[in-house]
């Protein structure tokens, strides 16, 4: 049986580590709809993205012995530098493992945190399984970008915030890759507010979640290239999977096209340069892709580390068809 006081307890210890990110109301959204659009800015996060969350609430509460034995990750880039970050605050050493298509903005971020940078693989999961073999060899202790309680528990404060600020919402969207920030949302969500849907949004590139949670198998030999890298993850976690299958209301997927447009959509009409991953949960919104009717929909904007090399490809993907929004 889960203990619920331990969503409220990371909330507490986070309190005064991570920014309270801003909601927004995106009124173009709104009239486009026909419903209150409410956008939860962590694009504005320290490092760039809600991951700082889960990261600090492991880090935090390791012991001084396993911090000794420094500290490694796997990351396509945005669990990289809050694992640096949290780690640089206990004194450990840290290292990354990240694909070798990792935007360089976001290796270049990583390593200024202070860890060491090993770029391996052509994504996501072969990255994971080098830190992996690295860890077997080192004895180092693994923080897991997911697949971790403690590290979805971070991640559900950000649903927490958006719940105080915003009481009124009927629907929450989230993206998600291995899953860690939707299964944080949803824990959160049927904890303080059942009422209130969780969306799980995905790129139609990498449906992993999508497609177990819709029961159909995924083949983890198509995935294709995504330009939001931050969620293109071939295998989601067990625990993860496990809260998504319990709470969360329906999946869905965006295409190349539909993130692009709302790539640009976010630059031109809400002046914010986000990232794919973020930009899929607005391409749900945009789009009226969503399952349920509803009046208030939150969404989490969950990161702002884009590859500005890749507007170019925005623009081409779209074909301007932004504009018609």
């Amino acid at each position: 049986m889960y203990e619920t006081a331990r969503l409220f307890e990371a909330f507490e210890r986070l309190t005064e580590i991570v920014h309270r990110t801003p909601i927004k109301q995106s009124e173009t959204l709104n009239e486009w709809t026909q419903s209150e659009v409410y956008l939860k800015l962590e694009n504005l996060q320290k490092t760039g993205s809600f991951k700082v969350r889960g990261a600090f609430n492991k880090i935090s509460q390791l012991t001084a012995e396993e911090c000794a034995k420094g500290l490694l990750a796997a990351s396509a880039g945005n669990h990289a530098q809050g694992v640096a970050l949290a780690g640089r605050k206990v004194g450990a050493r840290v290292t990354i493992f990240m694909p070798e298509t990792t935007p360089a903005a976001k290796v270049a971020a990583t390593r200024k945190y202070g860890a060491t940078v090993k770029l391996v693989g052509k994504n996501f999961d072969e990255a994971y399984k080098a830190a992996r073999t690295e860890q077997l060899a080192t004895g180092a202790t693994f923080i897991h970008p997911f697949d971790d309680i403690t590290i979805i528990e971070g991640q559900a404060t950000v649903a927490m915030e958006m719940l105080q600020q915003q009481p009124d919402l009927d629907t929450i969207v989230v993206p998600a890759g291995g899953g860690g920030l939707l299964a944080g949302t949803a824990l959160a969500v049927k904890t303080i507010r059942p009422s209130v849907k969780v969306i799980g949004v995905q790129a139609a590139n990498a449906p992993a979640i999508a497609s177990t949670y819709h029961g159909r198998k995924s083949n983890l030999t198509h995935f294709l290239p995504t330009i939001a890298e931050g969620i293109c993850v071939r295998e989601p976690g067990k625990v993860t999977m496990d809260i998504i299958h319990n709470y969360v209301d329906d999946m869905i997927t965006v295409s190349e096209q539909e993130i692009s447009s709302a790539i640009l959509f976010m630059l031109e009409r809400e002046k914010m340069l986000v990232e794919g991953a973020a930009a899929a949960a607005v391409a749900a919104v945009l789009n009226k892709k969503l399952p349920v009717s509803s009046n208030r929909i939150g969404v989490i904007v969950s990161g702002g580390n884009f590859d500005v090399g890749k507007l170019g490809n925005c623009i081409t993907a779209c074909n301007d068809s932004v504009l018609n929004f």
